[in-house]
């Protein structure tokens, strides 16, 4: 199984936003529930946001309730996360990952490279 690729990360200031995608390497994953994982430097990865499979239904963390949206086109075979509000501890190393259950999600796939996101002036 090939890793799910994240893009578009890059540097932004305090209060400013990002898209960030997903994209799998191949196949489809209309079967699955996505995630999104962050690492902030020098901490573990975490769960951060999650849609299941027919996108109905999402969770997030509480940091990032109300400022974070993740989204799915499974036409276009991509997954997205829109940043909004961001703040200097939303920097990390971005991931996406499938699994069975959008909440708490284990996943499933092996870990691609991520994308990094800096929030700073």
């Amino acid at each position: 199984q090939a890793p799910l690729q994240a893009s578009g990360g890059g540097l932004v200031q305090p209060g400013g936003s990002l898209r960030i995608s997903c994209r799998p390497s191949g196949g489809n994953f209309r079967g699955y529930a996505i995630g999104w994982f962050r690492q902030p430097p020098g901490q573990d990865r975490m769960f951060v946001a999650g849609i299941n499979r027919d996108g109905t239904d999402t969770e997030y963390v509480d940091s990032v309730k109300g400022r974070f949206t993740i989204s799915r086109d499974d036409v276009k075979n991509r997954f997205y996360l829109q940043m909004d509000s961001l703040k200097p501890d939303d920097t990390a190393t971005y991931f996406c990952n499938f699994g069975l259950s959008h909440t708490e999600m284990e996943p499933l796939g092996p870990w691609g490279q991520g994308t990094q996101v800096t929030v700073s002036s």
